[in-house]
């Protein structure tokens, strides 16, 4: 350790906030480390420190430029692994990346209704329960989804063309911990291209694309909250995805379904739900929530 980085990583032994002190301690540590490996040179480090900015005057109400920059450099799915690794998820549905289109509340739905609303592409029925890492079924847990639409936009990307609203919705189970919802079958799509993520991956010649995939953030009383996605199983790009999300336990694969719902005898849900239109598909998504007394217990083991 140079006399530098000694007198930055004492500017912080005055926190009273132990974890802050450590983390930035450590942070100094390794920034040091890698300016001193790479001999940075002056142009280099302002190079970056103009990216960085940029990053932040492109983020806005409706596009998070800096998520995307976690994402693509691996850093959000790296913090999700690592709250599996503290036991905030043993047993459950695997984790991956929130995204950057989170942005916007999702308008609260019926059961059984569509969030695509007039959105032109395949129908898809999605259903599945959510139980926690006991086995028990969560009645009332809310479960917020997320899509970009057919055409592979979220509703934040093209505001004066998509409704706010299309391809969202806020579902509550009901008392057996099911739901069920119509939409459309997602397109796979290029992350944001136009700013400074998209610079940095042209400059490395790297792909841009994400399967087709379905945001799922479920949250019930006494547990954990789960962020995930569902990718669809016959999409392009699993193996190249843009921002290293795709995990193998999180790939669905869809079904024919004829008929009404009584075609699908594993799907025990409201018999007076809107019927499945002939010739749609159906996707399972059965959702675990971790116990908060299970994550809890692992990380004062």
């Amino acid at each position: 350790m140079d006399d530098l980085e000694r007198q930055v990583r004492a500017s912080f032994d005055r926190s009273g906030n132990d974890r802050f002190r450590m983390l930035m301690q450590s942070l100094t540590a390794h920034l040091h480390a890698f300016l001193w490996e790479n001999d940075v040179t002056i142009e280099e480090w302002y190079a970056g420190v103009d990216f960085l900015t940029r990053t932040g005057r492109t983020c806005s109400e409706t596009r998070q430029e800096f998520v995307l920059l976690s994402d693509v450099l691996g850093a959000s799915m790296l913090v999700e692994v690592l709250a599996e690794g503290r036991g905030e998820g043993v047993g459950a549905t695997e984790r991956t990346v929130l995204g950057p289109f989170h942005m916007t509340t999702s308008p609260e739905r019926e059961l059984g209704s569509s969030i695509a609303g007039d959105a032109a592409g395949e129908r898809l029925l999605v259903y599945g329960r959510v139980s926690d890492t006991a086995g028990g079924a969560l009645p009332s847990a809310t479960v917020d989804v997320w899509q970009a639409n057919g055409e592979g936009y979220y509703d934040v990307q093209l505001p004066d063309v998509v409704p706010q609203g299309s391809g969202r919705g806020l579902f509550t189970t009901n008392s057996a911990g099911w739901f069920y919802f119509e939409t459309v079958v997602p397109a796979p799509y290029p992350i944001p291209s136009d700013g400074p993520v998209g610079e940095l991956l042209a400059a490395a010649s790297r792909p841009v694309y994400r399967p087709a995939h379905i945001h799922f953030q479920v949250s019930a009383a006494g547990c954990r909250e789960l962020t995930t996605h569902i990718f669809l199983a016959d999409s392009p790009h699993l193996d190249s995805d843009a921002v290293f999300a795709v995990r193998p336990g999180l790939v669905r694969q869809r079904q024919a379904v004829d008929g009404d719902r009584g075609d699908l005898a594993d799907l025990v849900v409201d018999p007076d739900g809107p019927p499945v239109p002939s010739g749609a598909e159906a996707l399972r998504v059965d959702l675990v929530l971790a116990l908060d007394a299970q994550a809890t217990s692992r990380r004062s083991a």
